[in-house]
């Protein structure tokens, strides 16, 4: 019976195998790719399952957010046509002379002139849309993806160099973006050190990790977009303090809807002046929110992506590449270690027990580490499962 159930399991495993000439004198190496081919199977498996899930959820999200605002603005729109409605009544009550196919016309313009950017009210022969200041909030506009929609260019000579433009400009705008965030991760870098130094000894790593996040996207909040907020409230007259905190983050997450935008407000001073400081504020902005969102990613616990990408043994069969993905040995700048092999150091720099510690580790073959003493000053080190870079520690 032995025998048999060897048999048959020999014969999986034989199946599961690559057909690479699998000779009956291989059946351990036979039985090793089948085992490689079952893993690689089943993560294909369950990270495509895991992928359709949450396909599924991000939908189920979609149509929710759907029914959501359907249900919350549907009545104000309503409220609005009905009083548009009746002023339009009104007006013709009060002026029979006007036909009311005239009235439709030169409403219809007005709403064609209003979308190209052009006011229809009385002021509308005020500031050009195209004055440099406005011209350089468009192009940040543009580069940054923000895209309000308020202006658009009307030539198509200006359509065709806006499309040039933002083809040069979004990738140096992520470039430039991205490299004023490597810069601010030094001081966040030092920030994460004094945490671990301070409360390493009393919480473990990601709880840390989430007071350092937690520090970074405050800071995030109150610089760019409470202080800011406060300015345009005061700035703008036709704003409250939740159309400013609205219009800030509206705007520092790219999704520029365009309903609210700083400067445009009838006789608006030094409005040149004006577009350019928000032009700054949007860039300053923005480099902080790559780096909250660096901060945010570089902790694996918070990094959902990680559940829904192939690994390299399970699409090409490799191991090495395997290894070079797990988290630890291979990451960001953020959170790697070095994990290079070092030479043991002379055994009379260490004491008696690492002194023994690293005799040992000589003996088990090339790789050796250095075992160094406890000192004092460990008691107050971090755990060593944390992920703090070599270089930032104490």
């Amino acid at each position: 019976m032995r025998l048999r159930a060897d048999a048959e399991a020999a014969a999986s495993l034989e199946l599961l195998a690559p057909r690479r000439g699998c000779g009956p004198g291989l059946a351990g190496a036979c039985g090793a790719a089948g085992r490689a081919h079952l893993r690689r199977v089943l993560g294909v498996r369950r990270s495509s399952l895991l992928l359709a899930l949450f396909a599924l959820f991000y939908g189920v999200y979609l149509a929710t957010g759907g029914l959501v605002f359907a249900a919350l603005e549907a009545p104000g729109e309503a409220a609005v046509r009905a009083r548009f409605l009746g002023a339009r009544a009104a007006f013709l009550q009060r002026h029979p002379c006007v036909a009311d196919e005239d009235l439709e016309e030169l409403l219809q313009e007005a709403v064609r002139a209003s979308n190209r950017g052009v006011s229809a009210a009385r002021n509308a022969s005020g500031e050009p849309n195209w004055s440099f200041g406005q011209a350089l909030f468009f192009s940040s506009t543009v580069v940054t993806t923000i895209g309000y929609g308020h202006v658009t260019p009307l030539s198509k000579e200006g359509k065709l160099f806006c499309m040039a433009y933002a083809v040069l400009g979004i990738p140096l705008t992520l470039v430039l973006l991205s490299a004023l965030a490597e810069r601010l991760l030094v001081p966040a870098t030092l920030l994460l050190q004094s945490l671990n130094a301070r409360l390493g000894h009393l919480y473990p790593p990601f709880n840390i990790r989430l007071l350092h996040l937690g520090l970074v996207g405050g800071a995030l909040v109150l610089c760019f977009v409470l202080l800011p907020a406060a300015a345009f409230a005061a700035l703008e007259p036709d704003w409250d303090f939740l159309d400013a905190v609205y219009y800030c983050f509206i705007s520092l997450t790219t999704i520029g809807l365009g309903d609210y935008i700083p400067g445009d407000s009838p006789d608006q001073p030094y409005r040149p002046v004006y577009k350019v400081a928000t032009t700054v504020y949007l860039l300053a902005g923005l480099t902080f929110m790559m780096l909250t969102l660096t901060v945010f990613y570089d902790i694996p616990q918070l990094n959902l992506g990680l559940l829904f990408v192939l690994r390299a043994d399970e699409t090409t069969g490799d191991p090495e590449k395997a290894r070079l993905q797990t988290p630890g040995t291979m990451g960001p700048k953020y959170t790697q270690q070095l994990d290079a092999p070092t030479h043991a150091p002379p055994l009379h720099a260490l004491g008696a027990g690492a002194g023994a510690g690293a005799a040992a580790g000589a003996g088990g073959g090339a790789r050796r580490a250095v075992v160094r003493v406890k000192s004092r000053r460990d008691e107050d080190s971090p755990s060593p499962e944390d992920t703090t870079p070599v270089h930032a520690r104490p």
